[in-house]
């Protein structure tokens, strides 16, 4: 699921419509993107952020809002005004390519944000990986927006680059690193082994889990630290996970999959009976047939256009899509072995890893805070403690009621137009 160049160049096209608006209005505005486009992690269906730079004593979220109904540029009934929210933005979705936008006005967060998050790819050069399978199986499960009970974008980077940064094993930030079973110990960490009651997350200066108590000290506005507490590196007294009020269904399903990928890599996964119709990364994440459709008109009507920028393009080198669920892989269009193909051979060769002692990069305020019945999974290396490696019994196994099935989130339908030519009929978003 990662960027393809054409939907690279599509997206780049639909910000230059916004722009030019934007630019007949207020000459002198600086129009930025920010957010999952900017730094290359974006799914097919992500949203384009914008912010723009100028001279207003208030955002001027309505004039904006008739100009972009005056040209078109967005469908009628998709352009909303959120002047109440705690950053005013318009949203919209784009007439052409029903890619949904957001546009806001003189917030630098966004965009240092982008920057932080793009030096921290250079440094962790598995960190795209990790965050691309993460947004897929959280979109999936409806678990990828604070608003319907998940966690941001933000806050799973932040995460996921915590845990990078305090892993046990020194070679586990290499760039030939087995990316099956980072995947794995990173569900185990945050499913079952970190204590999101008394733990907060911190990035800078190397990294820490720190008390909680310890954040609330600067935090401002009288604010107590959420259960999902990490610390904002760019604001001081900033909670990033203030707002993931599901925490704990994000923290459900990523116990889920620990279990079920750890089951798939076992010894015994080689007598399961679907073992030669399923892949291994298939039993956490599908892909709907109208994504791939999305994905197919995009490449037919913008394949042609793509002429990408040299910092777009080593954004774009991770770009072949997760096999759909019957475990097919597409041919990588480089060198380079496609990101499916390292992932896949990854998940398989944990069965080949031998056991041996792990170091848990979990200080004693991060143990786990629920005792889970049944045994216990322990694979080398992992954010656990202890060294045996019991496989669950090959029986059943049903998801957390938090997961709400392979399907991919529907609260957007695609409606076929006459203005397009072959348009999926529906996409989930």
């Amino acid at each position: 699921m990662s960027p393809r160049p054409e939907e690279a160049a599509m997206r780049r096209e639909v910000v230059k419509r916004i722009e030019t608006v934007i630019k007949d209005l207020w000459p002198t505005a600086d129009v930025q993107i920010f957010g999952s486009f900017s730094t290359g992690l974006y799914l097919p269906t992500s949203d384009i952020d914008l912010v723009v730079f100028g001279k207003w004593e208030r955002p001027p979220l309505q004039l904006l809002e008739q100009a972009l109904r005056k040209h078109n540029v967005a469908e009628p009934y998709s352009i909303k005004v959120l002047d109440k929210a705690t950053v005013p933005i318009i949203k919209l979705t784009d007439q052409e390519t029903e890619v949904k936008v957001d546009i806001s006005f003189n917030v630098e967060t966004g965009v240092k944000a982008a920057r932080f998050i793009k030096e921290y790819m250079k440094k962790y050069s598995l960190l795209p990986y990790l965050i691309l399978v993460l947004k897929q199986f959280l979109l999936q499960r409806d678990l990828n927006e604070v608003f319907t009970g998940g966690i941001s974008s933000y806050s799973l980077i932040l995460m996921a680059i915590s845990f990078l940064q305090l892993h046990p094993r020194i070679d586990a930030r290499r760039a030939d690193e087995n990316l099956g079973m980072l995947l794995i110990e990173f569900f185990e960490l945050y499913g079952r082994n970190f204590n999101y009651l008394k733990t907060g997350i911190r990035i800078k200066n190397g990294g820490a889990y720190i008390a909680k108590e310890e954040i609330m000290k600067v935090m401002t506005n009288g604010y107590r630290p959420s259960m999902l507490c990490i610390e904002d590196p760019l604001l001081p007294g900033n909670d990033v996970g203030r707002s993931s009020y599901g925490a704990m269904q994000v923290k459900q399903v990523f116990d889920y999959a620990y279990i079920v990928l750890s089951h798939a890599v076992s010894p015994l996964a080689r007598s399961y009976p679907n073992r030669d119709s399923e892949s291994t990364l298939g039993r956490i994440i599908k892909v709907t047939q109208e994504v791939i459709d999305y994905r197919a008109w995009i490449k037919k009507k913008w394949g042609s256009k793509i002429n990408l920028s040299p910092e777009l393009d080593n954004r774009l080198k991770i770009r072949d899509q997760i096999a759909p669920c019957n475990g097919e892989q597409q041919q990588s269009r480089d060198s380079e072995p496609s990101y499916n193909q390292r992932l896949a051979l990854s998940l398989a060769s944990t069965q080949q890893l031998s056991s041996g002692s792990s170091a848990s990069s979990v200080s004693s305020l991060s143990g786990s805070d629920i005792q889970h019945s049944g045994m216990k999974f322990s694979m080398k290396g992992t954010h656990n403690q202890g060294n045996s490696y019991s496989p669950v019994s090959s029986g059943g196994m049903r998801q957390p009621v938090g997961n709400r099935g392979h399907h991919q989130y529907n609260r957007n339908i695609w409606r076929r137009k006459k203005h397009r030519d072959s348009l999926p009929i529906s996409l989930s978003r």
